[in-house]
């Protein structure tokens, strides 16, 4: 990559997430929305315990690397799994360039950081709509981002939390300044400009880019209601 991930993270991005990809033709979606500009690619990570349903794994993260990193872009991986310092390890040996982990999912927020951090991926600790925000406060120090679940985890095609605006507002001010927040869950145009507002610069967006006609489109238009880079 001629950029780095950190320095694609500290811009405003949308991210499409493969959840809500057709895995049969994964390589061909994932292009598509590269070649509309996409630079950070999410991968969502389900094991059946933290959230209900069971998602991918390290193989479908390596799998997309040459791909994702030949066209200059990045690979952010959001596990939604219980004790996550046991498994983040194996994500960035995949390829993953950050790896983001919920807060309530592990007892030891520092040290599943700093299992990442000392793999050389960026760090990101996740919160869920009912989790304070003052449980990023305590790792502001540590991480690169912010992750305002903006519905519950587990599930696409959820309709965004509203009251989420207020959280992710909250969320900025308890970060510091380098620290990029990134929003989601119900990411499409019409929801997407009240997030910036508030703060986000990174939006997550699955359903509303790969469930449409032309995910490319989809991607621009969700890009070009917060000025994306």
């Amino acid at each position: 990559m001629s950029v780095s991930p950190r320095d694609l993270l500290r811009g405003v991005r949308v991210a499409p997430s493969i959840l809500s990809a057709d895995f049969g033709r994964l390589h061909e979606q994932v292009g598509e929305v590269l070649a509309a500009g996409a630079r950070v690619i999410h991968v969502d990570v389900m094991d059946g315990h933290f959230v209900p349903p069971i998602t991918v794994g390290p193989l479908v993260v390596a799998a997309l690397t040459q791909q994702v990193h030949d066209a200059g872009a990045m690979l952010d991986v959001h596990l939604m799994i219980e004790r996550p310092e046991h498994q983040a390890l194996e994500f960035v040996k995949a390829g993953a360039d950050s790896v983001t982990f919920h807060a309530e999912a592990t007892p030891h927020v520092a040290y599943a950081a700093s299992v990442i951090r000392d793999a050389g991926a960026c760090v990101g600790v996740a919160i869920n709509p009912a989790t304070p925000v003052s449980a990023l406060a305590e790792v502001d120090d540590v991480i690169d981002l912010a992750l305002c679940m903006t519905v519950n985890p587990g599930w696409g095609g959820q309709q965004f939390i509203a009251r989420s605006v207020g959280k992710i507002a909250r969320v900025r001010a308890v970060v510091a300044d380098e620290v990029a927040v990134e929003v989601d869950g119900g990411i499409a145009p019409d929801s997407a400009p009240a997030c910036r507002q508030a703060g986000a610069s990174v939006f997550v967006a699955g359903s509303a880019i790969f469930r449409a006609e032309d995910p490319g489109e989809a991607y621009l238009a969700i890009a070009r209601s917060v000025g994306a880079e």
